[in-house]
């Protein structure tokens, strides 16, 4: 029997950061980090970066659902963001770190949105979430040495990570 893999794609500001909280859990099967959202077919890193593909950065993950489920995927990603910010995440700033969840079918946008409506309901930010849902489009990889960031240059993935750090610390962090 073939195991059955599903894909979540995610768009939480710099690609580097969001790669290594989804990498090591038990049920993934690969990350990769891309630029998906836009009008631009085949971008590159600099192309998303001069503000005019309407591409966002973001890791497509592939994932057992028998192990781990979308639901469990979503709950994650919204702990390595500031929900709160629409216009970039962190030090980063623009329309290509804009927050989105893509989701492929109608299944995950139910469990996006109801998890979404949670997260407004719990009362833990005092500003608005504004971290979108949309239809998944075309997700094309990043070049090469754009991934595994965090295993090929640990020393500046550290350094991009303080601000999300120090947030999660202060957002997610059960008190």
């Amino acid at each position: 029997m073939t195991k059955r893999i599903e894909t979540a794609v995610f768009a939480g500001g710099c690609f580097w950061c969001m790669v290594a909280p989804f990498d090591s859990l038990p049920g993934i099967v690969k990350v990769r980090s891309g630029y998906t959202g836009g009008h631009t077919e085949n971008p590159t890193y600099e192309t998303v970066s001069s503000h005019t593909t309407g591409h966002t950065e973001a890791v497509k993950i592939w994932f057992d659902p028998e192990v781990l489920s979308y639901a469990d995927l979503v709950e994650i990603y919204w702990e390595q963001t500031d929900p709160t910010d629409a216009m970039g995440q962190f030090q980063d700033r623009g329309d290509n770190y804009r927050p989105v969840i893509f989701v492929a079918n109608e299944e995950q946008r139910q469990i996006a949105k109801k998890s979404k409506t949670n997260l407004v309901a719990s009362g833990r930010f005092n500003q608005p979430i504004v971290t979108t849902i949309e239809a998944v489009k075309p997700f094309y990889e990043a070049e090469e040495y754009h991934q595994d960031f965090y295993k090929k240059e640990p020393t500046r993935e550290a350094l991009e990570m303080e601000q999300r750090l120090a947030f999660k610390q202060a957002n997610w962090t059960k008190k």
